[in-house]
């Protein structure tokens, strides 16, 4: 049936208000009222979560470069900066030991950034955002990116009030189309619409190599007083990860009795086991963890992808009526394991873009390629050159990782290769049998044992993310082929789905219609948007779409 759907024209639409699109519209106010010629554009701010802060979720360390050059007074005006960083630590751990570095790599020494909550900076730069005059629409989620042409000319919004099967209810409410003369995705890690983007604009990618991702599982502990200082930072690599594989884990203290404690699993394992959660589980039985986290009470939990291929992997940073910005566009130093300061940088440069394109009243792709110009010439992009080949180093395992990394420490990320080939992290996932011949036993991963003390199952850990989602609604984690998940997938993979989720949302359940076999079953109530799935899937049949606006994890504290 045809869907007659209200339609909203607006100058500048910005996809996510975290801190990339924050900036962009903090900085385009702050020009505009600063400028007697120009008047204010209608400029419209769209965010999914219930709540500016809702989907933010990070380590997280933050070096204040960006946002200081976007608010220099930023501590006088109250920013939530939970400590000074004091104090660094790096160890390489064994399961039951630790060897701790004698001296800190450069890239992970932290000597004047701070310990954060990225929901709570976020929820204060929507302040300062708003004390311009700007509204932002939480809980209002786009859908689909419209492309006319191959210019991008908005998007749609979720239809709110449909059944299971799609079908309209009595509340059914039609998506609106927003158009807008440029469009600014700032949603976050492999957002749903930038996915589209690629899609249908192939230059986006063009020239770029594939992205490679982390997903970070973290939680927040409350500790007895005396384990630790405010500002001491903990990184660390090794056990649990196995030595072939790439990810680490951190402990970060905010107060003298808040940890955020997490571990990164890298998403190119070639088991088909892979469990994030599981091994940051296992991360949490070290004695290093177990001295710190001992007579405490874990609070939040969260998960989310990293992008961390580096600066070959980052898109084209712009189209006609499109542009990129924050973790979007990849742009994450994953030497120094920090991308809020460039994801700030790159909404203050977009911002400069649209100020020229308002003074001649041109929003032309020649305009906006000026986007790419000015990060070409900025700090972030010397930032990112400089660590360009760091996730690359890793190919080899843990310890020629560290060599090459620490060779490209003194070459200024050169090393011994440049723009290692890489494939998407789903093509590195080895079939159940490739698996054992390449390490001579079958994918099996360690478990531990969950006591609801210490270690928690998925479930657990997902109710205390917050996550809400009105459950009679189609799936937002659309399947494209059950036949393959239920016997191709299972006979060649065994179901990795069930594995790399770190929300329970995929399990393989008996099929009353064939006796002794499993089919797969979804729950996407529990999704905490965290994308693996997208990502992981080796068949690439898992697509993550926005469900209702206001849906999904409300991170406190994260």
């Amino acid at each position: 049936m045809e869907i007659e759907r209200e339609i909203l024209e607006v100058d500048v639409l910005i996809i996510g208000a975290g801190p990339a699109g924050l900036s962009v519209a903090y900085r385009l106010a702050e020009l505009v009222a600063a400028d007697d010629g120009l008047e204010m554009p209608e400029i419209m701010i769209m965010e999914k979560g219930s709540y500016v802060g809702a989907h933010s979720l990070s380590g997280a360390v933050m070096d204040p470069r960006g946002l200081a050059e976007l608010i220099p007074d930023f501590k006088e005006r109250g920013a939530p900066l939970e400590a000074e960083v004091t104090g660094d630590v790096f160890y390489v751990l064994s399961e039951k030991g630790r060897l701790k570095s004698p001296f800190m790599p450069p890239s992970l020494q932290n000597h004047g950034n701070y310990v954060i909550s990225l929901n709570k900076l976020t929820a204060w730069l929507a302040e300062q955002v708003e004390a311009t005059g700007l509204d932002i629409f939480a809980g209002l989620s786009a859908y689909e990116l419209i492309v006319e042409n191959g210019r991008v000319a908005g998007v749609q919004t979720v239809d709110m009030g449909l059944d299971k099967n799609g079908e309209p209810k009595e509340n059914f409410e039609p998506g609106s189309i927003i158009r807008a003369k440029v469009t600014i995705l700032c949603e976050g890690v492999h957002g749903s619409l930038t996915r589209q983007a690629f899609e249908k604009i192939p230059g986006l990618t063009a020239e770029s190599l594939p992205q490679s991702y982390l997903t970070g599982i973290k939680e927040v502990w409350e500790i007895p007083e005396g384990r630790v200082k405010p500002g001491d930072v903990i990184h660390t690599v090794g056990w649990p990860q196995p030595k072939h594989e790439y990810g680490g884990g951190w402990m970060y203290a905010m107060t003298d009795r808040m940890v955020s404690v997490g571990f990164a699993v890298g998403l190119d394992s070639p088991d088909p086991t892979n469990d994030p959660h599981m091994r940051f589980q296992r991360y949490k039985t070290h004695p290093l963890l177990r001295e710190i986290l001992s007579g405490g009470q874990m609070l939040h939990y969260g998960a989310k992808t990293i992008p961390v291929a580096g600066y070959y992997s980052v898109p084209k940073l712009f189209s006609d009526g499109l542009m990129l910005c924050g973790d979007s566009a990849g742009l994450l130093n994953a030497r120094r394991l920090k991308g809020i300061h460039l994801a700030i940088k790159s909404g203050i440069l977009a911002a400069e873009t649209l100020v020229d394109c308002l003074k001649t009243d041109d929003f032309s792709v020649d305009m906006l390629a000026r986007y790419s110009q000015k990060f070409e010439q900025s700090w972030a992009r010397q930032e990112l050159h400089g660590a360009r080949n760091f996730h690359a180093a890793f190919k080899g395992g843990l310890w020629t990782g560290m060599f090459h990394a620490g060779l490209q420490t003194v070459t200024r990320g050169g090393g011994l290769f440049n723009r290692r080939v890489n494939k998407a992290d789903h093509e590195e996932m080895l079939a159940a049998a490739d698996y054992q011949k390449r390490f001579g036993s079958a994918p099996a991963k360690l478990a531990v044992k969950f006591d609801n003390k210490y270690t928690f199952d998925k479930v657990t850990d997902v109710y205390k993310s917050g996550t809400m989602h009105e459950e009679h609604q189609p799936p937002h984690l659309v399947i494209a082929d059950y036949d393959i998940c239920n016997n191709q997938c299972t006979s060649e993979y065994g179901n990795p789905c069930q594995h790399f989720c770190p929300a329970q949302v995929y399990e393989m359940v008996d099929d009353e219609n064939r006796p002794g076999m499993k089919k797969l079953q979804l729950t996407p109530s529990n999704c905490i948007h965290c994308k693996t799935c997208d990502i992981a899937d080796p068949y690439q049949v898992i697509r993550w779409v926005t469900p209702q606006g206001g849906e999904g994890p409300n991170f406190t504290n994260c």
